[in-house]
Parts: structure tokens; C-alpha cells; sequence
């Protein structure tokens, strides 16, 4: 095994200095304030998800029906 120095360049490991063979097999050690930086950085930019739950009314769902069929094209047929 032989270590080279790289780095990452728009999410691809660009190696300095060393020419490897198409389809080589490469290991990649991340030091830990690398790796903590990035996943910092990942989780600020991520997008929040929101989710919203809703519990339907009982006695609700009884009394939309009849206006809600009404509404509905075709419902005279």
C-alpha cells in the first residue's frame, strides 16, 4: 500500500502528485475536524422537514358528507 496525498474538489477526491490505474481501489482517510465540519455543515444546510399530522373530528366527517356529495359533478345521477 502507498499513501497519496489528495483533495476534494466539488465532491471528488483529486489525487496530488500520483497517477493511479483506471479502476484502481483506493481507501480515503478524512481526519476528524474534516469529517466534523462536514457534517455540521450538512445538517445546517439540509432542508427541514415539517410534517403535519391531523387528527379528523368525529363528528365532523358525518356532517361534510352530505354537502361534499353534493359538490361532487355527477352526484344527482
Amino acid at each position: 500500500m502507498k499513501a497519496y496525498k489528495g483533495v476534494v474538489e466539488n465532491g471528488v477526491v483529486v489525487i496530488i502528485g500520483g497517477r493511479l490505474p483506471e479502476g484502481a481501489v483506493v481507501t480515503v482517510t478524512v481526519g476528524e475536524g474534516e469529517l466534523l465540519r462536514a457534517r455540521i455543515t450538512n445538517v445546517l444546510k439540509r432542508p427541514r422537514k415539517v410534517r403535519v399530522r391531523l387528527k379528523p373530528t368525529p363528528g365532523l366527517a358525518a356532517t361534510a358528507a352530505g354537502p361534499l356529495h353534493a359538490a361532487l359533478p355527477g352526484a344527482d345521477d
